[in-house]
């Protein structure tokens, strides 16, 4: 089914694109969330019509995530964690844990902004990228120490 995004989905596409997805997915999510309208020629004319106002939208959200990405850049997040013999986690530190030690320094992330391949399980640093915005990552540091080390 096609429709054209009113909302910019990261897995998806941006503001104003035209995709095609499943007919349940669109009927059950994205039209009633209001993040897409069904792609007829009528709705076409009309969104054409809104173009310049979804383009400013963008471009407020690209130069905000780029004013937080300024803030954020070279953050150092240290979470501790209860260890094991060989400075192994008895967990792991995972995205939520790095969003809300983020959320609690002031800065507006949520989990699926944290871009961690696989849960850390070990004592260290790691560089870790938050994805703000579709071209803007900056980078952060997680410190993971013992819980007896935490500040």
């Amino acid at each position: 089914m096609k429709v054209i995004l009113t909302e910019t989905i990261e897995s998806l596409g941006t503001i104003g694109d035209e995709v095609n997805v499943a007919k349940g997915y669109a009927r059950n999510y994205l039209i009633p969330q209001n993040k897409a309208i069904v792609a007829t020629a009528n709705n076409r004319k009309v969104f054409e019509g809104q173009r310049a106002q979804f383009e400013q939208q963008l471009a407020k959200e690209e130069t905000k995530a780029g004013m937080i990405a300024e803030k954020i850049r070279g953050a150092v997040c240290t979470i501790a964690g209860k260890v094991s013999e060989g400075d192994r986690l008895y967990g792991s530190v995972s995205t939520r844990d790095i969003a809300e030690e983020l959320k609690s320094q002031g800065f507006d992330v949520d989990k699926g902004m944290v871009m961690l391949s696989e849960p850390i399980k070990t004592l260290g640093s790691y560089i870790v990228p938050i994805r703000l915005y579709t071209n803007i990552s900056p980078e952060i540091t997680v410190r993971v120490v013992p819980e007896q080390e935490a500040p």
